[in-house]
């Protein structure tokens, strides 16, 4: 199996404008999804982030930080999961509540190297 993470990204305020019952359905329908990740082994982590943070970019002595804006998309969460390979990641993917409680979700699905080639860590 190898790793992969995926980025979970919705517009800002799509959370914020559903209905209290509707968002708790939401929650109920992600431990779901999560709890069958766990069953099958495949779920490493996973994780809400907080919309707001900073950003950090420069090189030493000269850095610059600005408050974490992404515009109207924001990642709003990750999983970090094991698949098969990234065909059997999307399809893993796809089963996501998001999609079933948001048109604007978005899931990057990316595979994590496990061994940098030259240095080998």
């Amino acid at each position: 199996m190898k790793e992969f993470m995926f980025l979970i990204r919705n517009e800002v305020a799509a959370k914020e404008a559903m209905p209290f019952e509707i968002h708790q359905e939401f929650l109920q329908q992600c431990k779901v999804y999560i709890e069958q990740l766990e069953r099958q082994g495949r779920l490493l982590s996973a994780q809400p982030v907080v919309r707001e943070g900073v950003m950090v970019w420069g090189e030493v002595g000269a850095f610059k930080e600005a408050t974490y804006q992404e515009g109207k998309e924001v990642i709003v969460g990750y999983y970090h999961i094991l698949a098969r390979d990234l065909a059997d990641a999307v399809d893993i993917a796809k089963g996501n509540p998001e999609f079933a409680f948001s048109n604007t979700a978005r899931i990057e699905v990316r595979p994590i190297k496990m061994k940098e080639q030259t240095t080998g860590y």
